[in-house]
Formats: structure tokens, C-alpha cells, sequence
């Protein structure tokens, strides 16, 4: 008896999001399916790995450190290297200069970091804060305008400073990646607050934060396969944006991807402990449902890079 595969098919798309120009340009999201669901309708557009770039790092794992040499004190370097070496989709500049709680590096100092790495790649950039409310504001703003027309992704957006870093997306044409507590609902409604303050929906990115295996990646994994069932089932568009996971620096900063083999040899090498604790997580959130992945360890991005391809092959 011959087995017929089971198909269902959903009300809604998620949104393509364009990011950056020209050439330099790539869209996300596009899928009427869950994750891979080939067999049920379309995915257009691969999920992307963008490889995470600081302006400023103090101390990495040995592993990172190994891997990054001297192009860690060098984000124009850092950002070459990630698009030409290690094939990446995208780069995701954290500005971690700009933390008031550290060396607290002015707005157009920033700004002028931005530009130069945008200038370097011929890949789409994301740029990220610290997290502090009103520096990331102030800092969104001085990068939106410095570079007005490459289409970057301004984050995290956030309810409290939604106006601020949104303003400043319209007026210079940026996406903007809008980052609530891990909750279907909070990711809803700043995307309402984000689209009444004026923004387009196609120019929004879900950031429903990311939890690293054993420090949360279960909740993470049912918010963002909510989010995507919502968008898709429902048919609500207020969740059918992609959806971003940060992943490299929730990985990178847990105990066991951290910890040297001093510490507990029974959990072997630690270079390969790190790479394998990020590539998990990864792997994990891609079948949950984001579009977007921002990783660190070339490693990971090969590994992951090869099951995109085997799964959309």
C-alpha cells in the first residue's frame, strides 16, 4: 500500500526583510513552511549565518582566541576575514565600545567603526549595542545617519527605546532588529509599537532572545516555534517578521564552553567542547525557526553552513 505524506498547509508568510543594497543585498525569511517542510510549501530563502564581530574584546576562550590572532583588536580585519574565510552570510558588529559601564566610546566614534566595516565587506551588517537603553539609543542614531542608504540592521530595539532607534530607521532607511524577553507576547507587541511609530513591517526582525543549551535553550526553542506557528497557522501578522538568534555570545559565555580542561578534565577538550555547545544550540534554533543565526567559531559556521545545505538540498 503506498504511504501518502501528510501535508498541511498554512494561512500565512513569514516576511521577506531585505538587508543591505545593491550587490551587497540579501532577503530573509519568505517561507510559508516550518522549518524545512519542503515538502509542504517554500523556503526561498535559506536561513543566513552572520558571524559576530566586536569593536572592542577584552578576553575570549582560548578556542575564539586561537582562531581570531590579531584580527580581534581589528574589526575591519575581523569582518574581512569572517566574509573571505570563513563564508559567512552576513556580519554582525557589536559595538561593545559603547558600554557606559566600560570605556564608554562616544556615538560618532562608533558610527565611524560602523562605517568602515560596511565599507570593507561587500556582505549585509548587522549592529548591535551594549543593551544599555539610552546609549544604544543615542548610538543607533549617530550610526543610522552615518550610514544612510546601506540598509543595515539597527539593534536591539527595544520597548523603551523603541522610538528612538525606530525614528532614526525611517529617517535613514534601516531595518531594525527588535529585541524583547523571551515571550510571544512582548515580541508582538513591539512589532505593533514599532509599525504605529511608522516603521514597515517588511523592515523588522524578531530578537526574542536566546537562551544557550542548559542555560535556557528549551524556552528559547518553544518561543521562537511559536512565534513561527502563529505567523503561519494563524495568520497573525504581527509575528511574521524572521527571527534572529544570537547565538555565539549565549554559547561562548557558559561555563562549559569557558572552562579550561584543568578545571574538569572529565569534559575533555575544551576547544572542541565550545565549538560543539555552540553548533548544538545552533542546530537546535534552526529547526526551531530562525532565519538569522549569529555565530562565532569558524567551526560552527561550517558545520552549520553543511546542514543548511543538506536540509534545503
Amino acid at each position: 500500500m503506498a504511504y501518502n505524506l501528510p501535508v498541511e498547509t498554512a494561512k500565512g508568510k513569514i516576511r521577506e526583510v531585505t538587508i543591505g543594497t545593491g550587490e551587497k543585498s540579501l532577503k530573509v525569511g519568505g517561507e510559508n513552511v516550518l522549518p524545512f517542510h519542503l515538502w509542504e510549501g517554500e523556503m526561498p530563502n535559506r536561513p543566513i549565518i552572520a558571524a559576530e564581530v566586536s569593536d572592542e574584546v577584552e578576553e575570549l576562550p582560548p578556542a575564539l582566541e586561537k582562531v581570531l590572532g590579531d584580527v580581534k583588536n581589528d574589526p575591519v580585519a575581523w569582518a574581512k576575514k569572517a566574509q573571505d574565510e570563513w563564508g559567512v552570510d552576513a556580519i554582525a558588529l557589536v559595538l561593545t565600545s559603547t558600554d557606559p559601564k566600560a570605556t564608554d566610546a562616544p556615538p560618532e566614534q562608533a558610527a565611524e567603526t560602523v562605517a568602515k566595516v560596511a565599507d570593507a565587506v561587500n556582505i549585509p551588517v548587522f549592529v548591535y549595542g551594549t543593551e544599555d537603553l539610552d546609549k544604544d539609543a543615542e548610538v543607533m542614531k549617530a550610526v543610522a545617519s552615518k550610514v544612510e542608504g546601506k540598509n543595515v540592521v539597527l539593534g536591539p530595539a527595544k520597548e523603551e527605546n523603541h522610538k528612538t532607534i525606530g525614528a532614526a530607521a525611517i529617517g535613514y532607511k534601516q531595518d531594525v532588529a527588535a529585541m524583547t524577553p523571551i515571550d510571544v507576547n512582548l515580541a508582538k507587541q513591539l512589532n505593533i509599537l514599532l509599525t504605529n511609530l511608522g516603521m514597515e513591517a517588511d523592515k523588522l526582525i524578531i530578537d526574542p532572545t536566546t537562551g544557550a543549551l542548559g542555560y535556557g535553550l528549551e524556552y528559547t526553542y518553544s518561543v521562537m516555534e511559536r512565534l513561527k506557528i502563529a505567523a503561519l497557522y494563524q495568520d497573525d501578522t504581527m509575528t511574521q517578521m524572521p527571527l534572529l538568534a544570537n547565538i555565539g555570545f549565549q554559547s561562548w559565555k557558559t561555563k562549559e564552553a569557558k572552562s579550561s580542561e584543568e578545571e574538569y578534565p572529565q569534559w575533555g577538550d575544551p576547544e572542541k567542547r565550545g565549538i560543539m555547545w555552540e553548533t548544538i544550540t545552533a542546530a537546535s534554533l534552526l529547526m526551531a525557526g530562525a532565519d538569522i543565526l549569529i555565530l562565532r567559531h569558524p567551526e560552527s559556521i561550517k558545520l552549520i553552513k553543511q546542514l543548511i545545505g543538506d536540509l534545503s538540498s
